[in-house]
């Protein structure tokens, strides 16, 4: 199954017919995807936060790279 970017679901294939099967077998790894996405998301408006408070602005990238899954976020 290719998970259509675009389209976002997760439950069709990429010629857009329901794929239960490959949904099935992938919705674990989805799921941490997202959970991960999620975490970075709040990290990063802490950082922002931080910042702010002590009177920075955050103005390049922060690059981060998750522990558990090795994924890295720019």
């Amino acid at each position: 199954m290719v998970f259509d970017m675009e389209n976002q679901n997760p439950k069709k294939n990429s010629e857009g017919y329901a794929d239960p099967t490959a949904y099935n077998g992938l919705k674990t790894i989805i799921k941490e995807e997202s959970e991960s996405e999620k975490r970075n998301r709040e990290l990063i408006h802490i950082f922002r936060t931080i910042a702010y408070l002590a009177g920075f602005e955050i103005v390049g990238r922060i690059t981060l790279k998750d522990k558990f899954n090795g994924k890295v976020y720019k």
